[in-house]
């Protein structure tokens, strides 16, 4: 019998593995820690970059399309920051925790209001708090998934948000990422946040300037009972040829509300979302979508991992996409539902405006359902605009550019509405609108 033979590794395995090996002892954590970052990437080197095999990442081949890594981002200086904090101090008054090249800087960072504690990754990993230990590495669910655990391997920093059980946060915190590098830099960063029993928050995250190189961003959530987490983010300014994944793990209480919205705009280069929901409290709620907006060869994945445990669970999943030039767009979601999970109600939708013959979008949806008495669904269209509605346009005086432009903005913008503070909703209007006036100018 013939032994398997073993897949060489690409030059960007080998180069990951030559960064941890250098990092590992300057990245934050005691001995516990850096046991978990042991395990953590000796699951990613056995397994190796993903790729068109392995089913969740069958349309994003990361073996084949992540062909080198530049060097792990070094921590800003105190000339970087200084710069930064100018930039921010003329922009609009927000409440911000601000990460630069994968670190938290709490000298750019407001405090957070009352019912809210902020610490940094670096201090929760020093402190060793089992339960958050547990919870950061999320091994019993999503943290199995290669790049996770390529992320808590390499996690440099982040913010660890807890919000008091009963505390209602009215004002939106925003987790704000920044880069002092000009150089392609790979940068790993790992956030966590609990909300209490009872409570409430709004969190946001978006981009500050222009990223080169690669982002690896982890966002943990522990939503407890009859608690609300809403969730907007924002994934823009990638340089072209940039690589970023973004991975969002979720866990819901009993009647426990989430809500996650993405807008995904000038890629630049690849992008990949995922997420991983568990529904583990009876009569939860969650709301999961997004847009993304994609020209020329940007490539966007969004890819779900949704399970419902505990019964009475409500969950929808509605995601579009403006697909032009020669872009590609991705959509998978799968939904599980467990034998004890009766009466969910589940639902997945997709939709695409292709505007060129050379796009591709690719759906896949799946449901995988254990239980007897649910209500699930889901379904996906591909298409052009309709002609019927540009003509009508046109007849009312409207040049054939305005007409498509109004109507990809309506297509795009009514998710954003459901975003619930309407200063967040006006940002990423104005960014949906930045993208369509970029796009109406291309040569």
């Amino acid at each position: 019998m013939n032994a398997p033979v073993a897949t060489p590794r690409t030059p960007a395995e080998t180069a990951l593995a030559e960064t941890f090996d250098a990092a590992l002892a300057g990245l934050p954590g005691g001995a516990g820690v850096r046991q978990l970052r042991e395990a953590a990437f000796g699951a990613f080197r056995a397994a190796g970059l993903p790729h068109r095999r392995v089913e969740a990442w069958h349309y994003t081949d990361l073996r084949a399309l992540m062909r080198e890594v530049p060097p792990l981002a070094p921590a800003p200086d105190a000339a970087e920051i200084e710069r930064l904090r100018h930039e921010f101090a003329a922009a609009a008054p927000a409440r911000r925790l601000v990460m630069v090249d994968g670190v938290f800087v709490p000298e750019l960072s407001d405090s957070p209001p009352l019912g809210v504690s902020v610490r940094s990754l670096a201090a929760v990993l020093a402190e060793a708090r089992p339960d958050l230990i547990a919870l950061l590495a999320a091994q019993d669910f999503g943290g199995m998934d290669t790049i996770v655990a390529l992320n808590a391997a390499l996690m440099q920093d982040g913010v660890v948000i807890e919000v008091a059980p009963g505390a209602a946060i009215a004002e939106p915190i925003r987790i704000v990422y920044a880069s002092a590098s000009g150089a392609p830099a790979a940068r790993f960063s790992r956030s966590a946040v609990i909300v209490g029993a009872g409570a409430s928050l709004l969190l946001a995250e978006e981009s500050h300037g222009s990223y080169a190189g690669q982002t690896h961003n982890c966002l943990v959530v522990s939503v407890g009972a009859d608690a609300k987490f809403a969730h907007a983010a924002m994934l823009t300014g990638m340089a072209p040829g940039a690589l970023r994944i973004e991975s969002l793990i979720a866990r819901v209480g009993a009647r426990a509300g989430l809500h996650s919205f993405a807008l995904i705009a000038g890629a630049g280069g690849l992008v990949r979302r995922q997420i991983f929901a568990r529904f583990e409290g009876a009569d939860a709620e969650g709301v999961l979508s997004g847009v993304s907006l994609l020209r020329g060869r940007e490539h966007a994945d969004t890819t779900l991992n949704v399970q419902h445990i505990a019964p009475g669970c409500k969950a929808l999943e509605n995601f579009r996409y403006i697909l032009d030039e020669e872009a590609t767009g991705v959509f998978q979601g799968k939904i599980t539902v467990e034998k004890d999970a009766q009466k969910t109600d589940a639902r997945m939708l997709s939709k695409a405006l292709l505007l060129s013959d050379d796009v591709a979008m690719n759906n896949k949806p799946e449901l995988e359902i254990f239980a007897d008495d649910v209500a699930c669904g889901h379904g996906a269209t591909c298409g052009g605009l309709s002609a019927d509605q540009l003509f009508y346009m046109q007849t009312r005086g409207l040049p054939y550019a305005e007409a498509e432009a109004l109507l990809l903005e309506a297509f795009a913008a009514e998710l954003v509405d459901e975003i619930v503070d309407e200063g967040l909703a006006a940002l990423f209007r104005a960014e949906i609108a930045r993208w369509l006036l970029a796009r109406g100018r291309k040569p």
